[in-house]
């Protein structure tokens, strides 16, 4: 079978002889499938913490409002630092020797002032959700103060981690677009939960004397706004990202806002079933991390001419599509059961592992028909409009998921709960 013969199959011929195509592809759903299963792990870690977070979700009414906005935010911004980071590996503008460069410096710098400008940004939405939604919430101080210092130790970790990964697996020969995305964001959601506990303390260290406080405040604000007006002005490299990436990372950072006021007006729910809890951050951050490798790869197979920018996906597009839904059918009934396995180690009383299960694999598959649409379509068009897809598709779909991916787990949980209860 020639080249052109394999991209034009339609869906039905590959499905009519799967196993040549699981032979093609072979390489590919290995890849992502080891990249997923160490990002459940990350996962699973972040969502035994969430279940032991009750104290703090508490004591500052409306954290659960930012929590969603802080995990995909490292995402958004690390996943897209990689994903530009693979596409200049594959096309040759960075070495692969782990050297730095003008080109890797002016990644590394827009990427922390990103998160700087975001976390801002996602404090005054989380405060300003929490009004419009009639939600308690602490003082819009102490949102900035504990989102922009989170952030900040997130992103100490976050970006030596992101250039490791993205250096190492394409000099062992693995495709970074595979691996990236899910072990990024693997690391972030470890990572930002305990981030915001040691923000929430350091909050509590510097609220000792109100002035010192408002000082610290002040201290942060002029650093966000001189750092975007530096970075902004550094480079056209800089200024293009900072340009194409700032408007979408701010919807982005909405819909993460928009995620946490779903889950803190079911935080009743989620409190009285604590495996549910402990499956949030697995179910958002597998769904991200599965839509973050199609987004990487039509990316970069839009710059390398693999995937072509028409109305109707077809050849590889296509292929990456039934690729999703392979991962997807493995990996969602795994994380129900390490969601409820890890509340039976800890002696909490679970859904069930039935039950469980079935909200987990129901919700995943019907978000990755919706997503699969969306990825490709954002892809298309912000590449046909000469943006660069690696600053668009990958926060785009990855903050659609997080916002929607709540409302399904939520919506099915309270569905399947309800009938099988």
């Amino acid at each position: 079978m020639t080249d052109k013969q394999k991209k034009i199959r339609t869906p039905l011929s590959v499905f009519s002889t799967f196993p040549e195509f699981f032979e093609e592809h072979r390489s590919v759903i290995r890849e992502s499938l080891i990249a997923l299963l160490i990002c459940a792990i990350g996962d699973l870690c972040a969502g035994v913490i969430l279940g032991k977070m009750t104290f703090f979700l508490e004591t500052f009414p409306g954290l659960l409002v930012i929590i969603p906005g802080a995990i995909g935010m490292r995402g958004n911004i690390f996943g897209s630092f990689a994903s530009r980071l693979s596409t200049n590996l594959h096309i040759g503008i960075i070495s692969p020797k782990f050297e730095f460069s003008e080109d890797l410096n002016y990644n590394i710098f827009s990427s922390f002032v990103l998160t700087l400008v975001l976390s801002l940004f996602l404090a005054i939405i989380a405060k300003i959700l929490c009004i419009l939604l009639h939600q308690p919430s602490m003082d819009l101080i102490d949102f900035i103060l504990v989102s922009v210092i989170a952030g900040i130790i997130s992103n100490l970790i976050m970006l030596p981690i992101t250039m490791l990964v993205s250096f190492k697996s394409f000099e062992h020969g693995w495709d970074p677009d595979n691996i990236t995305s899910p072990i990024i964001a693997a690391f972030g959601d470890l990572f930002t939960l305990p981030a915001i506990i040691v923000s929430v303390f350091i909050l509590q260290a510097i609220s000792f004397n109100f002035i010192f406080k408002d000082a610290v405040l002040a201290i942060i604000l002029i650093a966000v706004l001189v750092s975007f007006v530096y970075c902004y002005r550094l480079s056209y490299e800089t200024n293009t990202i900072l340009k194409q990436s700032t408007p979408v990372l701010l919807l982005c950072s909405f819909l993460g806002g928009a995620a946490g006021g779903i889950l803190n007006s079911a935080v009743e729910t989620l409190l009285t079933n604590p495996s549910l809890l402990t499956l949030l951050p697995l179910f958002s951050g597998e769904s991200g991390s599965l839509i973050s490798i199609l987004g990487a790869r039509l990316s970069s197979g839009l710059h390398s001419g693999l995937v072509e920018p028409f109305n109707k996906p077809e050849g590889e597009a296509v292929h990456n599509f039934i690729i999703s839904f392979i991962l997807a059918i493995i990996v969602f009934p795994l994380i129900g059961l390490l969601a409820e396995a890890s509340s039976y180690v800890l002696g909490v009383v679970g859904v069930g592992f039935d039950k469980i299960v079935e909200i987990s694999t129901l919700s995943g598959i019907i978000l990755v028909a919706i997503m699969v649409i969306i990825v490709y379509y954002v892809s298309v068009t912000s590449y046909n409009h000469n943006l660069d897809p690696d600053n668009i598709v990958i926060p785009i779909s990855t903050s659609i998921t997080d916002s929607i991916s709540s409302l399904i787990l939520i919506s099915i949980s309270l569905l399947l709960l309800g009938v099988l209860i």
